[in-house]
């Protein structure tokens, strides 16, 4: 197996970052799909307040319903993606189609040695109206 450096995955982190955005603002479930592909490694694990999803299909499936729920949103970066020692801090802004804010927060992604997405820790700065945070940790105890 080739070792890869910490630096070389801090260059191509742009790109899984890129795709993860891409992912999330997919018009079809194909390119969802495509994009899953692109920036998540098989085993990605996802630590969301809505709860723990594992694998990239149970992740592309929950933006399926996700976006099956509130049509058509934008995901787009708040500023630009820190990063350092295979991962990086994105701070985020969900808009609905009218291009009012529905949320916005912050993922911790981490990349595996091959520079792909291998788990995304999700923050919210500011939860959908009517989510409590709180209660879906309670929920989970």
């Amino acid at each position: 197996m080739t070792e890869v450096t910490v630096q070389h995955i801090q260059h191509t982190c742009a790109q899984p970052v890129e795709e993860y955005v891409r992912f999330w603002n997919a018009d079809t479930e194909e390119e969802g799909h495509r994009a899953a592909a692109a920036a998540f490694a098989d085993d990605v694990e996802y630590c969301a307040p809505i709860g723990l999803l594992s694998g990239a299909q149970a992740l592309g499936d929950f933006r399926e319903r996700f976006a099956g729920h509130l049509g058509a949103v934008e995901f787009r970066l708040r500023e630009r993606p820190q990063t350092h020692h295979a991962r990086a801090r994105i701070a985020w802004e969900v808009l609905t189609g009218d291009g009012a804010s529905f949320a916005m927060g912050t993922d911790i992604l981490q990349f595996d040695a091959y520079g792909r997405i291998s788990s995304v820790t999700v923050f919210l700065d500011r939860a959908p109206e009517g989510f409590d945070p709180e209660a879906q940790d309670a929920a989970a105890s």
